[in-house]
């Protein structure tokens, strides 16, 4: 059974970086998935801060960290998949727990849905990051 987990959270000023990382492992075909960092923020939904496709090719960004944050994947280990968020210039409105998910990919799910919480059925336990004014 696979598993993924993330790692990295914390406390930063605002204008600062983060970088969080996820480890996948329990599977050897990770480079198969679609995998994404999710976000919530307190009486918040869960939402979609970016994904990246199995092959690592294409990623999406929720407009709100457009430009600010940067997925990356590292598929050389086949049965321990790693993933990587840069979070910069980072803001107060992004403090919120972040979630490691990943999904089989398809064509469908990329193309309809890539940023939605419900296509991920792989998730971590969550990560803290509180940005401070």
């Amino acid at each position: 059974q696979g598993s993924v987990a993330e790692s990295g959270g914390g406390s930063v000023r605002a204008g600062g970086s983060l970088k969080l990382s996820c480890v996948g492992s329990g599977y050897t075909s990770w480079y198969k998935y679609a995998r994404g960092w999710f976000r919530q923020a307190p009486g918040k939904d869960r939402e979609g801060a970016a994904v990246i496709s199995a092959n690592g090719n294409s990623v999406h960004y929720a407009d709100s960290v457009e430009g600010r944050f940067t997925i990356s994947v590292d598929n050389s280990q086949e049965d321990r998949a790693l993933m990587n968020l840069q979070m910069d210039s980072l803001k107060h409105d992004d403090t919120a727990v972040y979630y490691c998910a990943a999904a089989w990919y398809s064509d469908y799910l990329w193309s309809v849905a890539p940023l939605s919480p419900k296509a991920y059925n792989y998730w971590g336990q969550g990560t803290q990051v509180t940005v401070s004014s």
